[in-house]
């Protein structure tokens, strides 16, 4: 089969070639794949800014069909539309952290997509654990939002803790700041999205979704609009979607005293930012990374109520075979979510 392959360590290395296609083993289960989304991480994996362990097949964020199941495999049954918890491919099971279900802080763990063979490709073998079954109502474009989903919940409703009543700055209108948007207005919680220069495109998208106020930061200036919409309170709660210097420094001067930030980008660098904020303003700052698999099991909850569609996300699909198209449409920010299929 043809998939896109990191053939090699370094920067680039990266095409379409062929493959053997994997052998489902007794314990598990064999998927074929419907759509897997490109992401911030994959294009990492390409100029080597990501660890990665080549010769590996890209690909993570994804949704299918079970077409077998190995004859140790039960209640997995052949037609499920399925999505794939990817990340935890390898963990080792024992550390404080799997035990806890906080499989992410393993140092043995390795995700699909980067530490094994991950979805840009027509089939996937995986464990049946790692499977989470599609709702009738969601279509498997939307199934395969799955997993930067699942981040955006465990951001918004279990480590920040988002209250209805309160007002939130989303800096960064990239999937993930969309994701977060959207959760946010289901809750009721008022929004404001801020992008940058080249952000139309996904400020639109924003306004779409029910943001409150978008605020092009190459435009007019962040903190004055924040002030202006909150009566010069500042808002309750920011997430830091956008990775950028600028961005974190908007979002901790926005902030009222005892306000509460999330960093749910990867920056990717050092930076410096005015730390005496965070003491003079008594601010609670905590990160989020990926998720737990009890995110998932809440996220599958939220699909099944219907509070929250991604179908309006996915803006453009296209063959693997045309990745390199995909990879620049997400880093020139020309595209909302980008899906790849077989």
């Amino acid at each position: 089969m043809k998939a896109l392959v990191k053939f090699a360590p370094g920067p680039g290395n990266l095409d379409i070639l062929e493959v053997d296609e994997p052998v489902c083993g007794p314990r598990e289960v064999k998927v074929e794949i419907a759509f897997c989304g490109v992401c911030g991480t994959d294009l990492h994996v390409m100029h080597d800014t990501f660890r990665n362990y080549p010769p590996v097949i890209l690909g993570h964020e994804f949704s299918g069909t079970v077409v077998e199941a190995g004859r140790e495999v039960a209640g997995v049954t052949p037609g499920e539309r399925v999505t794939v918890l990817g990340a935890t491919a390898v963990s080792c099971g024992t550390c404080r952290y799997c035990r806890e279900g906080r499989f992410i802080f393993c140092r043995d763990r390795r995700g699909m997509g980067h530490g094994v063979n991950g979805a840009f490709a027509r089939y996937v073998v995986v464990r049946p654990d790692q499977l989470y079954r599609v709702p009738d109502h969601l279509t498997l474009e939307e199934a395969a939002i799955s997993e930067p989903f699942a981040a955006a919940v465990q951001a918004v409703t279990e480590v920040t803790e988002v209250r209805l009543g309160e007002t939130a700055l989303v800096s960064g209108p990239g999937p993930m700041g969309l994701l977060c948007l959207k959760l946010l207005v289901a809750q009721g919680v008022r929004t404001i999205v801020a992008g940058a220069a080249g952000d139309d495109l996904r400020l639109a998208a924003a306004s779409r979704f029910g943001a409150s106020l978008t605020i092009n930061t190459a435009e007019e200036d962040l903190v004055q609009a924040v002030h202006e919409l909150t009566g010069g309170a500042g808002v309750d709660v920011a997430l830091e979607c956008a990775g950028h210097p600028a961005s974190v420094r908007g979002c901790l001067d926005s902030l009222r005293p005892m306000g509460r930030y999330t960093q749910v980008a990867i920056c990717g660098r050092e930076i410096q930012f005015p730390i005496d904020r965070i003491f003079y303003k008594q601010l609670t700052v905590r990160g989020s990374i990926c998720y737990t698999a009890r995110t998932w099991e809440r996220m599958i909850e939220i699909y099944r109520q219907g509070r929250v569609r991604l179908h309006d996300l996915v803006s453009v699909k296209l063959p693997i075979s045309e990745w390199r198209t995909a990879f620049d449409l997400c880093a020139d920010r020309k595209a909302l979510k980008v899906l790849m299929h077989p």
